[in-house]
């Protein structure tokens, strides 16, 4: 295998400020400011090891998906609390919980999952590992 892990993906969202601040809020991801390739302003979402690169239509970039699209992703976070708990703080924050807990099966095994809807209609799924 050539692969050992996942470093970024990049979503194309329809206004960067107000999905930052959707998931800053949803899952405490860290706002993170870099600089691009050609030294223009890029946006990203940090979480462990990963992030969330963010791109609306007018990012300029030499590598940039065919048919970047708002609403196409469907992402699956690991929780790093317990998913009742996730469950709690996402009624606090007003946002809704589309589906679940339902269970499923994650790349380490057997999931239970929430889903939940980003401003731009991207599938967000929430799992805890079954211990």
């Amino acid at each position: 295998m050539l692969i050992k892990g996942l470093d970024h993906i990049v979503l194309t969202v329809a206004d960067i400020e107000t999905s930052m601040r959707f998931y800053e809020r949803a899952l405490g991801l860290q706002r993170e400011n870099f600089t691009g390739p050609q030294g223009q302003a890029r946006f990203a979402l940090r979480f462990g090891e990963q992030k969330i690169n963010l791109q609306d239509r007018d990012t300029d970039t030499p590598t940039k998906a065919g048919v970047p699209t708002r609403g196409s992703a469907d992402i699956c976070f690991v929780a790093s609390v317990s998913l009742d708990q996730v469950i709690e703080h996402l009624r606090n924050e007003e946002i809704k919980v589309e589906a679940g807990p339902v269970p499923r099966q994650g790349a380490r095994g057997p999931l239970r999952s929430i889903y939940i809807r980003d401003p731009d209609n991207n599938l967000v799924e929430i799992g805890e590992y079954a211990t």
